[in-house]
């Protein structure tokens, strides 16, 4: 019973700091990366379609990425869904091949995107306290029907408390590693 909650914490814990390693992926840096286009859909057939199930991304050079559609009319479509993402940039098209330029990135919008990333990283620690939380609660719920004694719900709750130390450690070093790679020019 313990063992289960705990497995249960742990995968739920896991989930969390993949979640996190998907939000820290989508936050660009200064260098063009495949991933930083990964939530932009365009229209086609009808549908809205991951970019990256209608055209091929690859990484031209340290600041550019190069889009080429599988057909030719998604290159208007796939230029457009860029220009009005979020993301601020401005593709430039050459035929079949659209590339995409990264812009260097300003002192202020470092600052804003270190500021976006401890969000996120708060988000995740909260989201491994509230997963404790529910550990800790399904323990008092066996011992309330006398399933498991006090003891081993204390020594459970410790492995819970440990688990979840462990957990907001990663978060702290990915936190660390994205902020360093936000903040070099």
């Amino acid at each position: 019973m313990i063992n289960e909650i705990l497995k249960d914490a742990e995968t739920r814990m896991k989930k969390s700091l993949d979640a996190l390693k998907v939000e820290f992926s989508k936050i660009r840096t200064g260098r063009a990366t495949p991933s930083l286009l990964d939530h932009i859909t365009v229209e086609y057939y009808g549908s809205q379609t991951p970019l990256n199930q209608v055209a091929k991304i690859a990484i031209e050079d340290s600041r550019t990425l190069s889009i080429t559609p599988w057909e030719k009319t998604m290159v208007g479509p796939i230029e457009k869904a860029i220009m009005t993402s979020d993301l601020g940039l401005n593709p430039a098209t050459a035929g079949m091949v659209i590339r995409v330029p990264m812009p260097p990135l300003t002192e202020e919008r470092r600052k804003e995107l270190v500021r976006v990333v401890r969000h996120e990283a708060e988000n995740a620690k909260v989201a491994i306290r509230n997963i404790r939380r529910d550990a800790n609660n399904d323990l008092k719920l066996l011992v309330k029907e006398k399933e498991i004694s006090e003891d081993d719900a204390h020594r459970a709750e410790d492995r819970v408390q440990k688990l979840t130390d462990q957990y907001i450690v990663l978060i702290d070093e990915m936190l660390a590693h994205k902020e360093n790679e936000l903040m070099e020019i």
